[in-house]
């Protein structure tokens, strides 16, 4: 991945859209010998992730507060919160897919309409869902949380997860936002690291952690992990026992 003649571009910058004060600017694999499984899988061990079919990562002038990181899956221990999580949630049944169905859609309408409308993706439409989602870079995975209500199964959370040489690669996870209080964004995290784990795969890459950044920062509480800092993967481990 060090040849030089791979074509890469470079977009303008423009405003940052977790750090107010910041301006943001993005490395673009274009080549078409960058769009494969292969190549999308070494890609992410050089700090890129994927919006759509497009392979990017941050390029920024004055700023590095975007780190990829990814958890290491074998020495992976939960937290006494995560504990809670599992043992909350324990009575949800979890499916995996490897087709996108029709009926995620209305899930993930709900969601962007509900908790998204200060964002890019709102108003939720068919076409950005299906263009954001699906990828043909790589197989990808739906982990579906299903809950049974008086006898009635309901779908209630969706991880879209790529799957990679090396691992499986957090896309993007929307639930119903009745369910909120159950953390299923979080849970989604564990149930991604179990699936990788049953696949005998090391790493679950959850995209940039910034810690300056409220709604981004929920990443770096998967010890132990590793985060691309300075072209190098550098290994950070739960500091105390707290959950």
């Amino acid at each position: 991945m060090n040849d030089s003649s791979f074509k890469v571009g470079i977009t303008k910058t423009f405003p940052c859209s977790y750090l107010p004060d910041e301006e943001e600017r993005l490395l673009i694999a274009i080549d078409e010998r960058l769009q494969n499984k292969h190549s999308y899988s070494i890609l992410m061990t050089e700090g890129f992730r994927r919006s759509g079919e497009q392979s990017y990562r941050p390029y920024c002038p004055n700023c590095n507060a975007c780190q990829s990181i990814r958890v290491l899956v074998n020495d992976f221990s939960p937290s006494k919160s995560q504990k809670r999580s599992l043992k909350r949630n324990a009575s949800f049944t979890i499916k995996h897919s490897e087709q996108m169905r029709e009926y995620y859609y209305p899930l993930y309408e709900n969601y962007i309409n509900t908790f998204h409308q200060d964002g890019s993706m709102y108003p939720a439409t068919v076409q950005q869902f299906e263009s954001f989602i699906s990828s043909k870079l790589t197989t990808q995975l739906f982990i579906e949380t299903w809950c049974e209500i008086n006898g009635i199964k309901q779908l209630i959370c969706v991880a879209v997860t790529d799957v990679l040489t090396n691992g499986l690669s957090a896309v993007y996870t929307f639930y119903h936002p009745d369910f909120k209080s159950y953390g299923l964004g979080r849970f989604s995290i564990l149930t991604q690291i179990d699936l990788c784990r049953q696949l005998n795969f090391p790493y679950l890459y959850l995209g940039y952690q910034i810690d300056d950044c409220q709604k981004m920062n929920y990443k770096n509480s998967y010890f132990p992990h590793e985060r691309f800092i300075s072209s190098k993967w550098l290994l950070v481990e739960r500091k105390s026992s707290t959950g």
